[in-house]
């Protein structure tokens, strides 16, 4: 049985983005705007953290899927591809977290 993933969740948001807004969740939240899906990605940050604190399983899993779903519309609200997204973390894996951490700094 294939497994869903993030890419699979990146398409459904392009066929969707595609749509009308009538139809399409995803559609009215580009149509808000980027500030808006920044927003909405945010909230959803805070419920992850929040299920997270309160050590709800259940609640961490649904609210982590939400979370990378608002992730990957606020990425296509700034034209942002989720391959540019893993680039970036492909030249982070050459060094350990804290040497790539400290690189920042400078």
């Amino acid at each position: 049985m294939p497994r869903f993933t993030i890419h699979d969740l990146a398409e459904t948001i392009d066929v969707r983005a595609a749509a009308g807004g009538e139809v399409s969740y995803t559609r009215k939240l580009l149509d808000k705007g980027a500030e808006h899906c920044a927003k909405k990605f945010g909230e959803e940050a805070v419920e992850t953290v929040i299920a997270a604190v309160e050590n709800d399983r259940a609640h961490l899993i649904a609210e982590g899927a939400d979370l990378l779903y608002h992730f990957l519309v606020l990425l296509k609200s700034r034209g942002v591809k989720l391959e540019e997204v893993e680039a970036a973390l492909d030249k982070r894996t050459n060094m350990s977290g804290l040497e790539e951490k400290a690189s920042r700094k400078g």
